[in-house]
């Protein structure tokens, strides 16, 4: 068996529809951060709204890293943030149905 995934093809330029130039792209970015978008969803913003495919194909950076140059990444990561988050909402779920075993299986598999 293949290990299935997904694999960008390699590029040096961005496509030839992309008419957005890079300090255009960073300035929008630091815009949507001020706003208090996260870095996924400025990347799902920018994909839907721009029809810009991979910030890092334009600017030859990501996403957190031009927030992280500007100082405007968030405190925790996104990923922690959003585990932390659904841990408190099993807490609150136990809190109410202590016999949910099954909730408390989950909890310790978070």
């Amino acid at each position: 068996k293949g290990i299935a995934r997904r694999c960008l093809p390699f590029r040096s330029r961005p496509p030839s529809w992309v008419q957005i130039s890079v300090d255009d792209l960073v300035e929008q970015i630091i815009k949507l951060a001020k706003k208090g978008a996260t870095p996924s969803s400025i990347g799902v913003i920018l994909r839907d709204n721009y029809g810009i495919p991979q910030v890092k194909g334009v600017t030859g950076s990501k996403i957190l890293r031009i927030l992280k140059k500007h100082s405007m990444a968030p405190a925790i990561p996104e990923d922690l943030y959003h585990l932390i988050k659904k841990a408190v909402n099993v807490r609150k779920h136990l809190n109410a149905t202590r016999k949910d075993t099954d909730s408390k299986f989950r909890l310790i598999m978070i």
